[in-house]
């Protein structure tokens, strides 16, 4: 397998629509179907349920714009690896890039395809879930490894398939199902609910479930028309996300008992049996499993992709920056189907994603504050797309990713602890990354031939 150029393996491929699907498939995962059991022990109104996912998606669509004006200025696949370096310094590229290409994306592979193989079982119930799990791992990276044409495809069609899924549930629910007890409509015994501690705490929960709105920007060097493209299927995705997560609790909350809800993890299959009756938890089932297909694609396609980019800048990771004649990186995509595989077996990524969530908001907040730095300090940059409500829309995501972070630390010290451990562990590395590169510099420069 050999390197081929760069410019020629980051050939664009995808148009907006693909990008878009990147982003929807990455943020629907599990977590709107099973936080909500956790939410309505203390928080019972069903205007503030709702009005907590409207704030989620709030601030999803503010970091969105953000990251969109960023893109669009350095138009580089990988993400927060790309913003960083840029807006700041490598060092700071280099950390998001480790976190990013170790564990930020084979975790929550490995968590979805542990939920796969749990809710498929419904369905094919002779087959262990560790076997489906596994399978699907590696039947989706290998989809991927044939190139970006049929990783795309995968990517559309079970995309596609994910939202029908989804509005044919709604549909359902608000068709079929026995409307509770439950208003909708604000009334003044809820501001006590939402300025309340387990309100903030929730916010925590429904962040993660609206986390992936920045996926298109890890293939963005794959993307055609970048500067329009990206903006559209970042802003597009998450606002299709946005109105789906409040469809999709309206009708937990309009078919399901609070009581039937309250501490139970599986909502989506309560839900299921008072709408479907006893096949309730089959068709659930069913329509979470084929779900997280696409969640599962989008995260084997947009991960190994800053593996990729950090082997383009360092020697020493050069391995990883190995393409197909096609452009695809596929040792990158191994590798993470491998230690995605590795923490399925071992079931240690429920661990391993809660120290890492520290430090993903970490790099999320520092790629947003750096919009703000670079309308400072260099406001002469080109800036093919600009920050709707600017200074405004970042200063929100800045102000929640804040108090999320302190949640955090307070309720889950130890896992945060680690989070920055590992992020400086990131800045060890690149010193001797860089220092790998500066040895092979000079040697290429003082050796004669």
């Amino acid at each position: 397998m050999a390197i081929v150029n760069p410019a020629i393996a980051q050939r664009a491929t995808i148009g907006a629509l693909a990008a878009t699907t990147v982003v929807i498939a990455d943020m629907i995962g599990v977590g709107v179907f099973t936080s909500l059991g956790f939410q309505v022990v203390d928080i019972t109104s069903g205007f503030s349920v709702l009005l907590l996912w409207l704030v989620g998606g709030v601030v999803a669509l503010c970091g969105a714009l953000c990251y969109a004006e960023l893109a669009a200025m350095f138009p580089r696949s990988s993400g927060e690896y790309n913003f960083l370096s840029r807006s700041y310094h490598p060092a700071l590229g280099f950390m998001a890039g480790w976190l990013s290409a170790t564990v930020g994306f084979a975790a929550p592979v490995a968590l979805a395809s542990m939920a796969f193989g749990h809710y498929a079982k419904s369905v094919v119930p002779d087959v262990p879930p560790l076997a489906l799990g596994l399978a699907i791992i590696w039947i989706v990276t290998l989809v991927h490894m044939r190139g970006v044409r049929d990783g795309s495809a995968l990517q559309v069609s079970t995309t596609v398939l994910k939202l029908l899924l989804i509005l044919a549930f709604i549909g359902a629910g608000f068709g079929l199902g026995t409307r509770q007890p439950i208003s909708f409509e604000p009334s003044a015994a809820d501001a006590a609910q939402i300025f309340s501690a387990p309100f903030a705490i929730s916010l925590v929960f429904v962040m993660y479930s609206y986390s992936g709105w920045n996926a298109a920007t890890y293939i963005i060097g794959e993307i055609r028309k970048p500067h329009s493209s990206l903006p559209l299927a970042l802003l597009s995705g998450t606002l299709i996300v946005m109105v789906l997560y409040l469809a999709l609790n309206a009708v937990f909350l309009y078919t399901t008992p609070l009581a039937a809800l309250a501490g139970r993890v599986d909502v989506a299959v309560a839900t299921g049996i008072f709408i479907f009756g006893e096949r309730g938890s089959q068709v659930v089932g069913l329509i979470i499993s084929l779900g997280l297909i696409s969640s599962i694609s989008a995260m084997t396609w947009i991960g190994p992709r800053v593996a990729m980019t950090m082997g383009e800048d360092f020697p020493i990771l050069g391995v990883f920056a190995r393409r197909s004649a096609n452009g695809t990186p596929r040792i990158a995509i191994m590798c993470q189907a491998i230690i995605a595989s590795a923490l399925f077996l071992t079931g240690s990524f429920e661990a391993v994603l809660e120290f890492i969530q520290f430090g993903l908001l970490c790099c999320s907040f520092l790629s947003v504050l750096g919009v703000i730095k670079l309308r400072l300090t260099r406001p002469d940059l080109p800036r093919p797309y600009r920050a709707w409500g600017y200074p405004v829309t970042p200063l929100i995501f800045l102000s929640v990713i804040t108090v999320t972070l302190y949640y955090l630390a307070v309720t889950r010290p130890l896992q945060s602890i680690a989070g920055f451990m590992v992020m400086l562990l990131g800045l060890v590395l690149y010193v001797l990354a860089a220092s790998h590169a500066a040895h092979d510099s000079v040697k290429q420069v003082t050796i004669p031939k």
